[in-house]
């Protein structure tokens, strides 16, 4: 990891000098020549300052807030260091057809140059509002899915999603409770948390228990585990330290009523009528795989309605769609949409996240089953939302029939 802050630094430094140029050609004043330097070297001493052999990968508030600001003027340089390195090439490319008497016209190039720092300028901005009002810009996104086979009790079932709380990320009480309370204005039959409670350690979670102590439905909330959970990105001091902790944030989901599935399940009844509800272990490609299907589904009967928590999204596609047994709903998380994309219904659904992941937010239909991939109800690494608002999602559970289907079509 530090070999990639390494090589970061210096293509950072790299594009600093590179962007300095495009910022004379368009600034006449030197004043702001300087003031971008020190910008520059701002951010990347207040970045360091955090980032040392101390990190141990624990992403507390303020390096957090140091690597998104790092990051952000990272990306603002190096647009323009793209449009500069652009326009120096096509006039190189050019100088061979120009006549003697045509000269470069430094009005042009100001103007690229121009260009290219209001064009930098826009993501730059989102990054900011991202880090200062985006990662707690709560919203709800609503489902509605139809099943052949959904048992009648729970036509109209509501079920309420949210993942990857990150809890050791916060830093806003007032702000965190508001997006408990808009999960609670849900009035869901059930919640389902699907992972990462906190980013590395069980103690991060304890100044949030008393406010998600107060999530509560009819049919109560469950959860599974995320990667993050297992300690896996943290300096321990020994094995027996990280399993402490394991078991101590096992002790915390108790604590705020989260009835934990680790690879087993439980069920959820209306009169006579079930649907089982099915946990798993994280189980991720590339990830930690400690999800077990088969025993989690060894009290399940083939025929009945299912739906599976399960942290990260890989798992529906390498393991869930290829089990024998039929899960009708999965519900996974960890993607965070990247938080960063750009979203327009029926119109655009973009995230760096697609190129990692082939089902990175949303619902998703493969051979009859669904998976919705929530984007993430906090944020990590980087302290902010672009374009990802953090997610709360309402699915509900409809039976198919000529009317739900006429329903569906419109």
């Amino acid at each position: 990891m530090h070999h990639f802050i390494n090589y970061l630094c210096i293509f950072y430094v790299l594009m600093v000098l590179l962007g300095a140029f495009c910022v004379r050609k368009a600034v006449k004043y030197k004043i702001f020549t300087y003031l971008y330097y020190t910008a520059s070297a701002f951010f990347f001493f207040y970045f360091l300052y955090f980032w040392n052999e101390s990190f141990a990968g624990v992403w507390d508030q303020h390096r957090q807030f140091s690597f998104g600001l790092f990051l952000s003027w990272l990306l603002f340089v190096t647009l323009i260091s793209i449009f500069f390195m652009g326009e120096t090439l096509v006039r190189l490319f050019c100088a061979p057809f120009r006549t003697k008497k045509e000269k470069v016209i430094p009005s042009r190039r100001r103007f690229v140059s121009l260009i290219g720092m209001g064009v930098a300028a826009i993501p730059f901005a989102g990054m900011i509002y991202g880090m200062l009002w985006g990662r707690y810009n709560y919203r709800v996104v609503k489902h509605t899915l139809y099943f052949d086979d959904l048992p009648e009790a729970f036509d109209g079932y509501r079920v309420v999603h949210i993942s990857d709380i990150h809890s050791g990320s916060f830093d806003n009480t007032e702000k965190v409770q508001y997006g408990i309370d808009m999960i609670n204005a849900q009035q869901g039959d059930v919640i389902f948390f699907t992972g990462d409670l906190v980013n590395n350690k069980a103690e991060e979670m304890r100044p949030w228990i008393a406010h998600f102590k107060q999530l509560h439905a009819k049919d109560g909330v469950y959860s599974v585990l995320g990667n993050h959970d297992y300690g896996d990105y943290v300096q321990w001091d020994s094995p027996d330290e990280k399993a402490k902790n394991l078991e101590k944030l096992k002790q915390i989901h108790q604590q705020l009523g989260f009835c934990l599935l680790n690879n087993e399940s439980v069920f959820l009844s209306r009169g006579k009528q079930r649907i089982a509800v099915v946990g798993v272990e994280n189980w991720g490609q590339g990830f930690v795989k400690k999800g077990n299907l088969k025993q989690a589904l060894s009290q399940v009967d083939k025929k009945d309605f299912k739906i599976l928590l399960s942290h990260d999204p890989t798992h529906w596609q390498y393991e869930v769609l290829k089990d024998p047994n039929f899960i009708h709903l999965t519900l996974s998380g960890h993607t965070h949409g990247m938080q960063f994309g750009i979203e327009i219904p029926g119109v655009i659904k973009w995230s760096p996240a697609g190129w990692r992941y082939k089902y990175w937010g949303g619902v998703y239909k493969e051979k009859d089953r669904y998976i919705n991939v929530n984007r993430g109800f906090g944020y990590l690494a980087f302290p902010g939302r672009v374009g990802m608002p953090p997610e709360i999602t309402v699915i509900e559970l409809k039976k198919k029939t000529k009317e739900a289907l006429s329903s569906e079509g419109k």
